[in-house]
């Protein structure tokens, strides 16, 4: 058999999408990053049709090449919570505007097997946005992010994905320098917010795109 990790995971995404869709979300398989974001352009955007979008953390988002289509799209207001211009300031308030838009993008720290989204944040504007507000929220998802169950999906942020974009982000925390979390007490601790969505409410409000390959942390 040709490419058999490629086929093991075809056969496990085509199974969480089934959980996934009795959850009340709206899910999307893509075979690789690329294809991700053709799923975004050609099957979601035309029929949401938004007239403002912005995004939460994801690197995964960056690895799409979404976030410069839509920061330079003259189809849609974006707020670029991303510009390295802006203060402090700036970036707080256009976060907290950005829990008002019509298309909220970013990605998942975990997925469990029983189609379970469970996430982790510092400062509490992408959980904020995939819990309530924004009209509708795309995860893009890879397969990286599927754990068994809670137990393992917190297991994984705790001790991969937090210590990661601790990194990515130049934190002073003591993850930063051990690789694993210390639960401490640092100003730029980057775990301070849980959040577990079981189910989508209303249904298909959350549209996840299951991509067939690592991405993001």
């Amino acid at each position: 058999m040709d490419k058999p990790r490629d086929n093991f995971w075809n056969i496990t995404l085509r199974g969480l999408k089934q959980k996934l869709q009795k959850n009340g979300f709206d899910v999307y398989l893509a075979d690789s990053v690329k294809d991700a974001k053709d799923v975004v352009l050609t099957e979601i955007l035309p029929v949401l049709k938004p007239k403002t979008v912005s995004w939460g953390g994801s690197g995964t988002l960056a690895e799409t090449g979404l976030y410069e289509y839509l920061r330079d799209s003259d189809e849609y207001e974006a707020l670029d919570t991303w510009d390295k211009g802006l203060t402090n300031e700036d970036k707080y308030e256009l976060r907290r505007q950005a829990l008002l838009v019509d298309c909220f993008f970013t990605s998942t720290n975990a997925i469990t097997e029983e189609g379970h989204l469970v996430n982790l944040d510092m400062i509490g504007n992408r959980v904020g946005s995939i819990v309530f507000g924004p009209k509708n929220v795309v995860l893009l998802v890879g397969r990286n992010k599927f754990v068994p169950d809670l137990s393992r999906a917190m297991d994984r942020i705790k001790e991969y994905a937090a210590p990661v974009n601790a990194m990515r982000l130049d934190l002073k925390t003591p993850c930063v320098k051990t690789g694993y979390c210390m639960d401490c007490d640092s100003p730029q601790r980057i775990c301070n917010v849980w959040s577990i969505t079981e189910k989508s409410f209303p249904k298909g409000r959350i549209k996840i795109v299951l991509i067939n390959a690592d991405a993001g942390f």
